[in-house]
């Protein structure tokens, strides 16, 4: 698979906005003929990809709001949209022509990043009604594997999965019932955030199970995935299964150690796949390393939810979109989906109610297993597959991949899938944290710290994700580090959460000289934002913290976007983990670099600007 020699991350492509290097028209360019070059390639990723002309007016009518001061969080992103999801003016197949038609409107996820500057380019391949975790099960062919074309791409978010992996889009939205965005994940070596369930609207999405079914992010890199789904979320009136509490779920940008007590399934099933187990091993040793102790627990309760997905009544909501088309046209449907979809008629009310009865049952089970672990740790999948091995067992191999993904929404649990390493055989493995509903920023800041302290390839890109330098806490004893630069240094309004926290002050020092301080605008109270640059830079003054383990883990797990923890070089020339932003947060903030700090920018500028 051809790669491309342009950084789609959102800190490389909004870096290089800033400097002026590129320009979202030129991006959208680049991206289109990527796009093409794969298509002319049969690497079937997309289905349908807006005209260049249309990119290129979305790209210029960005300036311009950008020019008058509009605030753009995804400025500039180019993105897809797996073909369950409606954008307006698309049409949307489900992978199953018989039933394509055209809306005239976007999903509420689609148009809440469209407005924050992210652009669509087009809509992505996937298994046909969303059914199947392989990839396989599409009439516009299977897309390709980045990393050995004859083995399977996962699904049912294929082409959304590929399309991130071999960097043509910065992001993708895709859809997760059992697993649909996070198999494929660990398929392509990308981020695969699954969020609680209902805190990004599915109005506007095809159904799968309805119940269920989730709006996720495809992205390189964990900070990214959650970038997008804070813009993502909220409260939709419109959409029955939307949760009250949408828009106070937040998303970790960045993180530090995370959760320290980590469950691991006490027995783990690998189908016989030694390097998949190995590549599993060797994550929970980094987990270890970065802090978390290590709890085994009974998976039992959670894989047998798990099976009632496809195995109890839920296979029957799978009706909802394909019931009618079963009924009047069957070959228009794929054999296998077919097959589902028949099998599916056998449940009546009284199996609906009983699985109902069975569900709460597990799920009571289950709540035991959460008062002793702070997040859940399983590998992604248990194995991987060739094409030519699904293909002649379609059924039996896709549940397999399954035992670790389907238990997810019907416990209404959080996951973030995040690359894991390679195997022995340079197939990309993964892992996913997993925690109960409204922990999506804890977990998220556990996935990102283990991408870091594993580093390696993004996606199938030729660019890396440089690993963690940071030292494990067990080499620092029973404390860690964190460097502060604003609103929680010594006698400002937020220190108080690290002295309630049993934080004590280790010294005060500056960074190194390569970074700028920005006045966050609509921050409250006023908080600046660090950021490395490679040009123009200062030294700032900061002060640093000790906190225990624990107590780090959830102060980190608190910051909130555009705010994040990463490691902050000192004026010695030696690292910790601190407060940084988001370069996209800086784009029109006042620099404030030249005063050398956030208190010496106060004193002279008053209290006013300190809130």
């Amino acid at each position: 698979m051809v790669t491309h020699d342009r950084n789609m991350t959102f800190e490389a492509l909004g870096r290089a906005y800033e400097n002026g290097s590129t320009s979202p028209e030129q991006v959208v360019r680049e991206v289109h003929g990527r796009i093409e070059e794969g298509r002319a390639r049969a690497q079937n990723a997309w289905l349908c990809v807006r005209d260049v002309d249309a990119l290129v007016a979305d790209a210029r009518a960005l300036e311009a709001r950008r020019a008058a001061g509009e605030r753009l969080p995804l400025f500039g992103l180019p993105f897809a949209v797996k073909d369950n999801i409606d954008v307006a003016g698309l049409p949307t197949t489900l992978a199953c022509p018989a039933l394509e038609y055209v809306p005239t409107e976007s999903s509420p996820v689609v148009e809440r990043l469209v407005r924050a500057g992210a652009i669509v380019v087009g809509k992505s391949n996937m298994d046909q009604l969303a059914t199947g975790l392989v990839g396989v099960r599409s009439p516009y062919g299977v897309p390709v594997n980045p990393f050995d074309a004859k083995m399977i791409p996962g699904g049912s978010s294929s082409g959304s999965a590929v399309a991130v992996a071999t960097g043509e889009v910065s992001f993708a939205l895709a859809t997760d019932t059992a697993g649909s965005g996070r198999v494929p994940a660990a398929f392509n070596n990308v981020v695969g955030l699954k969020p609680t369930r209902g805190a990004l609207s599915t109005r506007g999405v095809a159904p799968a199970c309805r119940s269920v079914d989730c709006v996720t992010v495809l992205a390189l890199t964990v900070a990214d995935a959650c970038i997008v789904a804070e813009v993502a979320k909220g409260w939709d009136e419109r959409d029955p299964f939307s949760r009250p509490d949408a828009s106070e779920i937040t998303f970790a940008p960045a993180a530090g150690a995370g959760p320290l007590r980590l469950g691991v399934p006490r027995e783990l099933e690998f189908f016989g796949d030694a390097q998949a187990e190995a590549t599993f091993r060797a994550s929970i040793d980094r987990l270890v390393e970065i802090g978390c102790g290590i709890t085994p627990i009974d998976l039992t309760p959670f894989r047998l939810a798990g099976e009632l997905l496809y195995g109890g009544p839920w296979v029957a909501e799978r009706l909802v979109a394909g019931g009618g088309l079963l009924a009047e046209r069957p070959d228009a449907l794929l054999p296998v989906i077919r097959e589902i979809l028949s099998e599916a008629r056998a449940y009546d009310a009284v199996a609906t109610f009983g699985g109902m009865a069975r569900l709460a049952e597990l799920r009571q089970a289950t709540r035991r297993t959460w008062r002793e672990i702070d997040a859940l740790v399983v590998p992604t999948t248990p194995t991987i597959y060739s094409i030519a091995q699904v293909l002649s067992d379609p059924r039996s191999l896709n549940a397999n991949l399954g035992i670790y993904t389907t238990f997810a929404n019907l416990l209404d649990l959080a996951a973030v899938a995040v690359p894991a390493g390679f195997r022995a055989d340079g197939l990309p493995a993964g892992i996913t944290l997993v925690g109960p509903a409204g922990t999506d920023a804890r977990i998220a800041a556990l996935a990102a710290a283990h991408h870091r302290r594993l580093g390696g390839r993004l996606g199938a890109t030729d660019f890396e994700l440089p690993a963690s330098d940071a030292p494990s806490p067990a080499a620092r004893g029973e404390t860690l580090p964190i460097a502060v630069v604003g609103a929680h240094l010594s006698g400002q309004p937020l220190n108080y959460q690290l002295t309630e926290a049993g934080a004590t002050l280790a010294h005060a020092t500056k960074t190194g000289p390569h970074y700028r301080l920005f006045l966050l605008p609509g921050t409250t109270p006023p908080k600046p934002g660090l950021v490395r640059s490679a040009q123009d830079g200062h030294a700032i003054d900061l002060e640093v913290w000790e906190l225990g383990p624990a107590e780090f883990g959830r102060f980190v797990a608190r910051v909130p976007p555009p705010l994040c923890i990463g490691s902050i070089e000192l004026q010695d020339g030696s690292r910790v983990s601190g407060f940084l932003c988001e370069s996209h947060a800086v784009a029109t903030a006042k620099d404030i670099s030249k005063w050398g700090g956030w208190r010496a920018y106060l004193k002279v500028h008053g209290e006013g600007d300190r809130g």
